[in-house]
């Protein structure tokens, strides 16, 4: 079994079901993936297979849909209409809590690849690696919102990760609410993070970047001008 800790970049996914946003990040050439849940895709006011499809056209990364049922059987029945519906690349979004793990365990003997959600201890994340799940998504937001410090958790998975090399679940730091977090993770060593479009920009924005393109092109305006005198 590969380990999959030895990856080469670090994943960027998109976290909205806003497909204009999506279509803005994809046209940069470095987004891997797009996660929704029923939150977002509600503020999107549309057919919630709808979006995901078109989603799935626009990036070919795996793309999240969450299923809405909270027992195994219906979770097991969701995800396979969801796949059976839905483009190759869509997976399936699934929570941790019991019946989300006899879920993702059923799913995974079927090929289906999952997202296991809303971890908030390393002992969860484990679990869901054992019951094969693709991804866990910690928040880290959500985390700080109790007065405790989310990036605590990534690093209590990576190392339970490093200590058991044959996982091959990735980490999605997920609830991610400033850039900050994003470059802890990378120094972490997590796999994939998901992101709002707003820290996708201003990951990307620097204030000496833009002096110094403003300067180039001061610059070069001026030979332009010389040449034509």
């Amino acid at each position: 079994m590969k380990c999959l800790l030895h990856h080469t970049c670090m994943e960027f996914f998109l976290d909205t079901a806003d497909v204009d946003e999506i279509r803005e990040i994809a046209s940069w050439g470095i987004l891997d993936g797009v996660t929704t849940n029923p939150s977002l895709i509600k503020k999107s006011g549309r057919d919630f297979k709808q979006v995901v499809a078109e989603i799935a056209s626009i990036c070919e990364g795996p793309i999240s849909a969450e299923v809405t049922a909270m027992d195994t059987d219906g979770m097991v029945q969701q995800a396979l209409e969801l796949k059976n519906e839905l483009p190759e690349n869509v997976i399936i979004k699934i929570p941790c809590i019991p019946e989300g793990l006899a879920a993702t365990k059923i799913l995974t003997e079927k090929g289906i690849k999952t997202n296991v959600t809303l971890i908030f201890s390393a002992a969860q994340a484990l679990m869901a690696a054992k019951a094969g799940a693709t991804y866990v998504s910690p928040f880290i937001g959500r985390i700080d919102d109790t007065g405790h410090d989310g990036m605590t958790l990534i690093a209590e998975i990576m190392e339970t990760w490093n200590n058991y090399p044959d996982i091959t679940t990735k980490v999605l730091a997920a609830s991610i609410r400033h850039p900050t977090h994003v470059l802890q993770c990378i120094q972490l060593g997590a796999h994939t993070a998901t992101m709002p479009t707003k820290i996708f920009r201003q990951l990307i924005k620097h204030p000496l970047t833009d002096k110094g393109i403003d300067g180039f092109m001061k610059d070069w305006a001026e030979v332009e001008a010389a040449g034509k005198a």
